[in-house]
């Protein structure tokens, strides 16, 4: 499939306000499962885009930006993937084979642009200074502008030269690579899983992470089936833990009366 012109302008956009919606606006564009949908609706194959968002989703949970820190973007990863999976033909395993890199890749350039936002703010504080407020206002203004360009760029590489690119690589590389790759993909979303496992109270609530599992292993049933199941687990156990509390005060209530 060969991208029209103002499908890849507007995969180049989209992955360009990736980090200018995760440091301003905070829309969700930096969900690779809200992403994902953008990009499936810009390329026409909205099943591949959901597969990769989902997948890229799931690498994702457990990892945070705390301080300051930077992070594989996988929102851009995202658009990368779903782009290459559509120009390609080589399908899901050849997008996530160029997005995850591309979404480490992130972590890079946003030290990079984090750097010359420094420069920036403090030019910026130098024009307020000296009471220059329209050129404080102007250069405080291509923070964003920096930001965009650190995901609009790689993706514009990914987008004009990526497919034919990719389709060299893929036809050169041997089979048990290929096939390896189709592996790992499957196998990474386990470990953010796994990191999201290790910041939630799952010890204690072991029961509930086995009936998820029994579900899927032995029952087949889908995600969404589970998510439901979880949220009448968590219903039903915030009843009990009321009614606990409310039999409690009671309890406390009735003792006090006793006493006097």
């Amino acid at each position: 499939m060969q991208l029209a012109l103002w499908q890849s302008i507007a995969l180049i956009v989209l992955a360009g306000l990736v980090p200018v919606d995760k440091y301003g606006m905070t829309f969700g564009l930096r969900w690779p499962v809200i992403t994902s949908v953008f990009a499936g609706l810009i390329v026409g194959d909205m099943a591949t885009a959901l597969y990769i968002g989902g997948t890229l989703q799931l690498m994702s949970l457990g990892i945070a930006s705390v301080g300051g820190s930077s992070i594989p973007e996988y929102g851009v990863g995202a658009v990368v993937a779903v782009a290459i999976a559509a120009t390609s033909g080589g399908g899901v395993e050849a997008g996530l084979a160029i997005g995850i890199p591309v979404a480490m890749l992130m972590v890079q350039f946003d030290v990079l642009a984090k750097i010359a936002c420094g420069g920036l703010v403090q030019y910026a504080q130098k024009l307020a200074n000296d009471r220059n407020f329209k050129g404080m206002y102007a250069t405080l203004l291509c923070g964003p502008v920096l930001m965009f360009l650190t995901a609009a760029v790689p993706m514009a590489i990914a987008v004009f030269v990526g497919g034919d690119m990719v389709n060299a690589v893929l036809n050169a590389l041997p089979a048990w690579f290929t096939g390896g790759l189709t592996v790992a993909s499957k196998m990474l979303p386990v470990v953010g899983v796994a990191l999201l496992l290790t910041y939630m109270p799952a010890s204690k609530f072991f029961a509930a992470v086995m009936l998820g599992f029994v579900l899927v292993a032995y029952f087949s049933m889908s995600m969404l089936g589970v998510a439901l199941v979880g949220v009448i687990v968590c219903l039903v156990y915030w009843g009990y833990c009321a009614d606990k509390s409310a039999s409690s005060a009671n309890n406390t209530v009735m003792g006090e009366l006793e006493d006097e």
